[in-house]
């Protein structure tokens, strides 16, 4: 029969009814102004969300994998020394993309168990006295590890070493479900997609330009077409596109904003936080380890569970959809076969997640791991009915 239990993976998440109808919609002609009635509302959305009030927004008919490809481009040349920290399999993935445009990648090597490498990136930015370094590549959210970590740290160490490298920051996993602060932060080029904290389809990069980003467009020498920011803007000032758009989607995301705003961001974000802590609290009830090695350091978007030495974690992902009907989300790179991922990103409830705790417990019980059915259900309820009251007060 068709599935009809919510995914546990970290995106794409689990579609509310009205943003799935909001995306399904009749075919109109994208160079009407009634397209710029959809286009312009989303884009001024977006920019709440991202709490910025100078970004410039620009949405692509791509994924967060197209974001960093517009992020580069548009504001790197070929031979640019760039830092990046891997720490985690998409910041693996941003590094390949961007040795394979020809930039120049101090990669600093870290623990998939850690966030980006402050120390490392203070070395490295306080060395470089003559400012080669024309990019710093953050992944704020590793979404194969369920690690995060410090954006506003790393725009700190830049501030004191007085450089002025672009700070560009992958969001993909934490915008619009997590407390992203571009402006605060000093981010010049943030990049996140439609499929997770929107809570919509795949099918759109959603990237953010600060003033200083949007400077470089005009001395950036790698090849662009399709992610061209600039003919992006042309089309924005005659409410149109360079070529068609995502017509469906971009209403589904203008009507995204709008219940995330109405809803509040910091109910949002304090939502994810909850039910991150009942996962959490879940997976020490059944003794294991999360892949995050410090409490700082926890996604509240997905969580990876650490099983135990010798055991494929693979396992878990593979029963649970063949038995239950549940998906959860497999390790990636270096934690294959070590973690498994549960997704609580995007359109979540205390309910869903215990749905997914319980699910986790009867895979692991079946597969002969030492877990007590009813632990870590019993875990998170304990979180979710002390927290549960006090978040619905502050949201009414």
């Amino acid at each position: 029969m068709y599935g009809q239990n919510p995914v546990f993976i970290p995106g794409p998440t689990n579609m509310p009814e009205i943003l799935r109808k909001a995306s399904d919609m009749p075919t109109i002609d994208h160079r009407s102004s009634m397209f710029g009635e959809i286009l312009h509302p989303a884009l001024a959305g977006v920019k709440q969300v991202l709490k910025s009030e100078t970004a410039s927004v620009f949405v692509f008919p791509s994924t967060g994998t197209g974001g960093w490809e517009t992020a580069i481009t548009n504001t790197l040349s070929a031979g640019d020394r760039v830092v990046a920290g891997r720490y985690g399999m998409f910041s693996h993935r941003w590094i390949d993309m961007c040795r394979r445009h020809q930039l120049r990648v101090d990669a600093v090597e870290t623990s998939w168990r850690e966030g980006v490498p402050l120390a490392r990136y203070e070395e490295i930015l306080n060395a470089d006295k003559a400012h080669e370094i024309k990019a710093v590549l953050v992944t704020h959210n590793e979404t194969a590890t369920g690690v995060k970590s410090d954006v506003a740290a790393v725009r700190a160490l830049l501030d004191a070493a007085n450089h002025p490298a672009l700070l560009l920051v992958d969001g993909v996993s934490s915008i619009a479900s997590m407390d992203f602060r571009m402006d605060e932060w000093g981010v010049d080029v943030a990049i996140t997609g439609s499929q997770k904290g929107f809570m919509l389809p795949v099918g759109l990069a959603i990237i953010a330009f600060s003033p200083k980003a949007m400077a470089a467009l005009e001395t950036a020498q790698l090849p662009r077409t399709f992610f061209d920011v600039r003919d992006m803007s042309k089309g924005y000032s005659v409410n149109g596109y360079p070529y068609t758009p995502s017509v469906g989607l971009l209403n589904g995301l203008k009507v995204s904003t709008e219940l995330l705003l109405r809803e509040g961001l910091d109910n949002v974000f304090a939502r994810h936080r909850r039910i991150a802590s009942g996962v959490r609290a879940a997976v020490q009830a059944w003794g294991l380890e999360l892949c995050a090695a410090r409490e700082d350091l926890n996604s509240d978007t997905v969580t990876a569970v650490q099983t135990p030495g010798g055991f494929d974690a693979s396992l878990v992902v593979a029963h649970a959809a063949t038995k239950y009907d549940v998906a959860f989300g497999a390790g990636l790179g270096d934690v294959a076969g070590k973690v498994f991922r549960i997704g609580h990103v995007g359109s979540m409830t205390d309910v869903m997640a215990l749905s997914g705790i319980a699910t986790a417990e009867m895979v692991m019980v079946d597969l002969g791991l030492n877990i007590k059915l009813g632990s870590g259900v019993a875990a998170a309820q304990e979180i979710y009915r002390k927290t549960a009251a006090s978040s619905v007060r502050a949201a009414a």
